[in-house]
């Protein structure tokens, strides 16, 4: 369950068979990309900046990574263990079948991985966006040169994305076939609104280079300057997966994989281009799953949905309230329904542009729940939310740290980004 930017990057290897046509790729996409269905599994993928914990602000060298992440593979994890460009850690939990079982997996691989790092004196940051480093790029693998060098001709905000960058990911089943709260249709236009609110609810990124952007959640400024091809949602039509066959076919290619030298990162190609040109050699299969690897909607279906849009959450645990919520708000019926009522009325805010390139997805952005609107629908949502994680069988532990989450900030209309606003201006968050 991880990105483009933590998946293994293998050996450039290009697949041999007959080249892919047009038809075919949509075929594909159409067959992979929405596998429907009851909703019976949940994952999560958390992502964390690794730092020194008495001095967060001091570089850590990359040969105290290499350390680090060396003694880090040689422990067993249920959870896939990846790491990002910039050094970031991400560990990918296998698919669950209850919310418990996803909680409990990852947090035993988590207490298995902060035990290692603080033999090596390191420690796990959650946050959106580092707030005190510039990229630095610790991979160095023909994968992420190619991502550089593609990404460096939007701006700056490339490289903030693969080095600087953390999250929490949830990935939900695709839905049923059928129409109705669990549907894939209704789940797939619930994502990309409730996907605002869980924006602004969670937004944990407010500082850059020590100081404040005027944004609660730069890392979701940074994800929509890199541009709607690769980073933006396809149109909200009632066909999702012709959509988003449309989306993949006519995103720009980020690359073409050699088996030897540097990859080759072509200027103006669409995937719909490549397979009509032919050139420079011809697109396989295999090109096909690697291309949809380098898109990064803030919705990205592969098979299940993968919700990208949430920033890492300060504290240890802080993970599991957007999981729960997220979880409880899709899975749980009765939420889900109060769900698309209350973020109903918000889509008239998006003006028919897909997320994150809306006046929504923006406003949720910049002023996380001081928006009044976006404040109210938090409050509507986590209330559903916490009447419904006993159905899922959420433990009293959970239950409170989602109702704690929601006094601590949905009620007074913060979020994680206004406490560290508040430290940095010498406040007390907790007053």
């Amino acid at each position: 369950m991880s990105d483009a930017r933590g998946a293994p990057s293998g050996s450039g290897r290009t697949d041999t068979r007959t080249a892919v046509t047009e038809a075919e790729v949509e075929a594909l996409v159409r067959g992979i990309c929405f596998k429907t269905g009851p909703p019976r599994s949940l994952g999560v993928e958390v992502e964390w900046l690794v730092q020194e914990p008495d001095n967060p602000w001091l570089p850590v060298s990359s040969e105290r990574l290499d350390a680090a992440y060396a003694a880090l593979r040689t422990v067993p994890l249920h959870s896939a263990l990846t790491v990002e460009p910039g050094g970031q850690l991400e560990l990918s939990s296998p698919p669950a079948a209850s919310l418990m079982e996803c909680v409990g997996t990852v947090s035993a691989d988590l207490d298995a991985v902060r035990a290692v790092l603080r033999e090596h004196g390191l420690g796990l940051l959650g946050v959106g966006q580092d707030p005190w480093h510039p990229p630095r790029r610790f991979l160095r693998q023909p994968r992420y040169d190619a991502m550089e060098a593609c990404l460096d001709r939007t701006g700056p905000a490339g490289r903030a994305m693969m080095c600087t960058s953390a999250s929490v990911q949830v990935c939900l089943d695709a839905g049923t076939e059928e129409p109705g709260p669990l549907g894939h249709v209704r789940r797939w236009w619930l994502a990309h609104h409730l996907g605002a609110v869980l924006v602004a609810a969670f937004a944990n990124s407010p500082l850059a280079a020590r100081e404040p952007t005027g944004w609660r959640s730069t890392r979701q400024l940074t994800w929509m300057e890199i541009g709607a091809g690769r980073a933006g949602a396809p149109p909200l039509d009632t066909d999702p997966r012709g959509a988003w066959a449309r989306h993949v076919l006519d995103a720009p290619v980020m690359c073409v994989r050699r088996d030897g030298g540097p990859w080759e990162v072509p200027e103006e190609l669409t995937f719909r281009e490549w397979t009509r040109s032919g050139g420079p050699r011809p697109p396989t299969p295999d090109d096909l799953s690697y291309h949809l690897t380098t898109l990064f909607p803030p919705v990205r279906p592969r098979g299940h949905l993968e919700l990208r849009m949430i920033d890492a959450q300060p504290g240890d645990d802080g993970w599991i309230v957007p999981l729960a919520v997220t979880a409880a708000l899709f899975d749980d019926p009765g939420a889900a329904e109060t769900a698309y009522r209350t973020v109903k009325p918000l889509a008239e805010r998006a003006l028919g542009l897909p997320a994150p390139h809306n006046p929504l997805w923006i406003d949720a952005a910049r002023h996380g729940l001081a928006d009044p609107e976006l404040h109210e629908a938090a409050v509507t949502c986590f209330a559903a939310a916490l009447a419904a994680l006993p159905r899922l069988g959420a433990t009293d532990e959970v239950v409170a740290a989602v109702a704690a989450y929601r006094d601590r900030h949905v009620v007074p209309g913060r979020c994680p980004a206004d406490d560290l606003l508040d430290k940095l201006n010498g406040k007390d968050p907790s007053t």
